[in-house]
């Protein structure tokens, strides 16, 4: 008699397991495309070198000036930063862009994140602001 059980609680746990919300694959490397207001992004500086990557739960990049890092974590479609560090050089010609993008990854909040294709979006909570970025 406890076999039946047993079979309908295995059954019960694969069902909920394959509904969980399966994790974007977002590792690896990534250049700006663009940032900002949603309705309408700010494309990012022509002929400035843009690279922000994921690995293992850490991220790191450059979107301009100077370097940041931190760790990131994926709930489904959703990311979160932790500990975001940047140098804090001045370099007036990309500092807008630099600061557009590092506002958006504000730690211990949790963001939207939309894969399609090469393309990654990342959204402020209320969806005001977007990083976007093409897989390199």
């Amino acid at each position: 008699m406890k076999k039946p059980h047993l079979l309908l609680i295995a059954l019960f746990i694969l069902a909920l397991s394959a509904c969980s919300p399966a994790k974007p694959d977002i590792s690896g490397d990534w250049k700006l495309v663009s940032y900002g207001d949603a309705a309408n992004p700010t494309p990012a500086l022509p002929d400035v070198e843009t690279t922000i990557t994921f690995e293992d739960g850490q991220m790191s990049g450059n979107v301009g000036c100077n370097g940041f890092g931190g760790e990131y974590g994926l709930n489904g479609d959703q990311i979160t930063f932790n500990g975001i560090m940047s140098t804090m050089m001045f370099c007036e010609e990309t500092s807008t862009q630099e600061q557009g993008v590092l506002s958006v990854f504000s730690d211990n909040l949790a963001l939207q994140i939309q894969v399609s294709g090469d393309s990654l979006t990342i959204a402020s909570p209320d969806g005001a602001s977007v990083v976007i970025l093409a897989r390199k």
